[in-house]
């Protein structure tokens, strides 16, 4: 039985495509706009990726996942770690980064916030029994 509160995987799924779309544009965007929107998005697809996995996982719950992973993602660039994966297999470089930022941090928390908030603003709608007029 599906729960109340599980999300619809095809608008997960097309969220997600949507994401990386928008994500692979603002990319090539110069300065901190492109790194901030960048960022911004990486987490809400992380986020995504996450909840297509606990489909009935809390938002918050979600938002506060997909912060840590991508926080561990930027951590790991202080290492050589990212650096070797992306030399070895070069398109890693939009998962992993190669160089560790600060301000990506702040982006990743806006994302992944804004995602849950969007989630949460879907999934209530969603529960809402419909009512005619």
């Amino acid at each position: 039985m599906r729960s109340a509160t599980a999300r619809s995987r095809a608008l997960l799924l097309l969220g997600a495509a949507a994401t990386i779309a928008v994500g692979l544009a603002v990319h090539r965007l110069p300065g901190l706009l492109g790194d901030m929107l960048g960022g911004a998005l990486y987490a809400a697809l992380v986020y995504l990726v996450l909840a297509l996995l606990r489909p009935a996982a809390r938002p918050v719950v979600l938002a506060v996942a997909a912060l840590a992973v991508c926080t561990v993602v930027e951590l790991a660039q202080l290492t050589d770690g990212p650096r070797t994966a992306v030399a070895a297999v070069p398109v890693l470089r939009l998962v992993l980064g190669s160089t560790f930022y600060a301000p990506d941090l702040l982006a990743y928390a806006l994302g992944a916030l804004g995602a849950g908030g969007v989630d949460a603003l879907v999934t209530n709608r969603m529960r809402r029994p419909q009512t005619e007029i």
